[in-house]
């Protein structure tokens, strides 16, 4: 009769496969299905913006895509409102960019903004603070006839921390 070998337990393969476990659904939970939401803007027209919630993902926002369509954009959540710049640094396609305060209102635009055309690039930033900034493609904002004060509604998922 053979003897049956008996495998060795080893506990740190074990503590590595957790490990790796653990970083894949930390990992995937960055790219989730609801990092898109509806925007709706006073005309009714719905855009579907995707939400820049990390510093990581604000930094990058719209760069190096070659095409955006009328009824998408960027979103970028701020924790608390200030004054934040923008430029367009290795952004290929002219923007319109929209703060928003917390109680999402228009507290500035800047319309067509185009793309970066060299070393410095300019930078964009409102007269007042915002919590929020919508990124559309040049032209949406004229085109849904967008004004200061006008309110954008949209509802954030449950993961994003809202201080509202």
């Amino acid at each position: 009769m053979r003897k049956a070998k008996i495998k060795k337990f080893y506990p740190a393969g074990l503590f590595l496969i957790i490990i790796l476990n653990s970083w894949l659904i930390l990992y995937c939970q960055n790219y989730r299905k609801d990092k898109f939401i509806k925007v709706f803007l006073p005309d009714g027209q719905v855009i579907t913006a995707e939400l820049a919630v990390s510093p990581q993902e604000r930094e990058r926002g719209l760069m190096f895509r070659k095409e955006l369509a009328p009824d998408q954009g960027m979103l970028f959540i701020f924790e608390e409102e200030d004054i934040y710049s923008f430029w367009m640094k290795n952004t290929l396609i002219p923007l319109d960019i929209i703060w928003l305060n917390s109680q999402r209102q228009i507290v500035h635009l800047e319309k067509d903004v185009p793309p970066c055309p060299g070393e410095p690039c300019p930078t964009y930033s409102p007269g007042c603070a915002a919590k929020y900034v919508l990124e559309l493609k040049a032209g949406q904002a004229e085109a849904h006839q967008l004004k200061l004060f006008d309110r954008i509604s949209f509802v954030l998922p449950d993961w994003v921390k809202k201080a509202d």
